[in-house]
């Protein structure tokens, strides 16, 4: 990852209040969030109790609904 050269916007007594980033830089810091939100996901799906269901009777059961 790229050295992060952040800007902050204070208030009037100098407490931080937002960011400012590079705009690749935070593209880039976006799609590792959603890269890492879907690793969450199966992580969790895993973890799940739940019964698994092959993905074709997953699209029938949806498509009778």
């Amino acid at each position: 990852m790229q050295a992060v050269h952040e800007n902050y916007i204070v208030d009037s007594e100098g407490h931080r209040l937002s960011v400012v980033l590079g705009f690749e830089y935070y593209q880039k810091l976006l799609e590792r969030l959603e890269e890492l939100e879907e690793i969450y996901a199966f992580d969790l799906a895993e973890e799940s109790e739940d019964e698994v269901i092959a993905l074709n009777q997953a699209i029938a059961e949806i498509d009778r609904v």
